[in-house]
């Protein structure tokens, strides 16, 4: 009786201290994340470039009712170029906090982030196995708030917060729908994936991931047959709404089929160069021609010095490519249809002389180099960050970063090899982002961020496996 009384007993203040402890540990953790990235905020925070364009279409939201830019002269014209997602983010910023001000749209994605932060290590509680199930949960909001290269990002008012938000969001709605299959969760993963969708063309691979995955994972019994189809049909629909909106609104206006938004950014009436982007893909490989290169051209000076050395496979080549650029030059830095046609004649000869440089060698380097590189291209850190010589601590600065990104993607593996729940639809979310990587001709690193809730949750379920061994370890050595 009195055993029962203390195993009775007994039992509450232990859970209440772990209960503490969780508590303690998730506090730190956010505000050690909110310092991280108020630090970006502080070093980073800079309004340009896209970061503009996005911001015209939201403020003619606002102002005028209509999804369009101006031009030059001040005049307006409808555009397709971006989907509607991050311009909504961005009206709504604006709305609350004032036009065009930005400062306060990074401080709405700092609060967005940490909130992912932890809905992905909620998530990686639901799909670590029992036991380790406090420790995964623990070690994914650690990664996850603490991560340098998704922390920057914040500090930068473009889509890359919201659309790693929503992909955070969508595995946890996923994780909780598999153990309560209830209309709230069926309904927070719709909106999770719709909203990356709209954030970005390629958001919509988050849903073909992991909704045959909720499928074969939830019991059914719970809902009955009837019920869930009713579920997944109405969700489907809820999803689709906004797509079909836009391409009816794309075909009322431009006249074109066009569901998400262009490959290459162009309006319907815009020369996409395509002889020049191919060309490009015959040499691209990594994030430094990327900026010096292919964000020049057109509009800006093409400066051949700034070509590897690889752009150019016979004396013959490096002489058409200097005419080529000195003709561009020339002409108001714009690609005629004659200098696309140069530029198409050269892309064949190196394709036809180097196949499979082009179709095999050259992407799978890009997509290296996206996975791999240092994630310092937003970072004041110098281009060429590999020369040691001009900048020692910029150096050893870089290499430290890929080693960190390099520890989140060995994490991430680890935790795979754990099979936890959602695995396999993690593992395919990636896979399906890498083969659609290897079709950009100018590699960032930034296109594989979105990887990184799943990393993360994937790197939690390592770390709480890891302490599961160590804890059997040191009991069995006290024993």
């Amino acid at each position: 009786m009195k055993a029962a009384r203390e195993s009775q007993f007994g039992t509450a203040p232990s859970d209440g201290r772990r209960t503490a402890r969780a508590l303690v540990s998730y506090a730190a953790a956010v505000a050690a994340g909110l310092v991280l990235r108020l630090w970006m905020l502080k070093k980073l925070f800079a309004v340009n470039g896209d970061t503009l364009l996005y911001g015209g279409l939201a403020k003619n939201l606002l102002l005028h009712g209509w999804y369009g830019l101006n031009g030059a002269g001040g005049e307006f014209y409808s555009s397709l170029i971006r989907l509607p997602g991050y311009p909504l983010f961005l009206a709504a910023c604006f709305r609350l906090f004032g036009m065009e001000n930005y400062f306060g749209v990074v401080c709405a994605q700092i609060a967005l982030e940490l909130l992912g932060c932890v809905l992905v290590a909620m998530a990686a509680r639901r799909v670590a196995p029992g036991p380790i199930k406090a420790a995964a949960e623990q070690g994914a909001l650690w990664l996850a708030l603490l991560c340098p290269f998704t922390a920057s990002y914040t500090a930068a008012p473009l889509a890359e917060t919201p659309s790693i938000f929503a992909v955070g969001m969508a595995i946890w709605a996923a994780a909780r729908f598999v153990d309560l299959p209830r209309w709230t969760n069926a309904l927070l993963f719709t909106f999770a994936v719709t909203w990356a969708a709209l954030l970005r063309p390629d958001g919509g691979l988050v849903a073909v991931a992991l909704v045959p995955a909720m499928f074969l994972l939830v019991d059914s019994r719970k809902l009955g047959g009837k019920k869930l189809l009713r579920m997944a049909v109405a969700c489907a629909l809820l999803a689709l709404a906004p797509f079909a909106a836009w391409t009816w609104r794309n075909w009322e206006v431009f006249h074109v089929f066009q569901p998400l938004a262009p490959q290459l950014a162009t309006e319907p009436d815009e020369d996409p160069h395509n002889a020049w982007e191919r060309w490009v893909k015959s040499w691209s490989l990594d994030f430094v021609t990327t900026y010096t290169v292919y964000w020049s051209v057109p509009d800006d000076v093409f400066d051949v010095s700034k070509l590897p050395a690889r752009a150019f496979d016979s004396p013959e080549q490096y002489a058409e490519t200097t005419a080529l650029a000195r003709d561009y030059n020339a002409n108001g830095y714009e690609i005629t249809p004659e200098l696309d046609t140069r530029f198409e004649k050269l892309a064949e000869e190196r394709i036809a002389a180097h196949p499979l440089r082009y179709y095999v060698w050259l992407p799978l380097g890009r997509l290296a180099d996206m996975w791999l590189r240092p994630r310092v291209e937003n970072l004041p850190i110098d281009l060429e960050w590999w020369v040691y010589s001009k900048h020692k601590a910029e150096t050893r600065f870089a290499w430290e970063y890929a080693g960190l990104n390099a520890l989140y993607l060995l994490l991430g593996l680890a935790g795979m090899m754990s099979r936890p729940k959602f695995w396999l639809a993690m593992l395919a979310y990636m896979l399906m982002r890498s083969a659609l990587l290897l079709t950009v001709e100018a590699p960032e690193a930034r296109y594989t961020l979105e990887c990184f809730p799943m990393l993360f949750v994937l790197g939690g379920v390592a770390i709480g496996a890891g302490w599961g061994k160590l804890a059997r370890g040191l009991r069995v050595h006290v024993e």
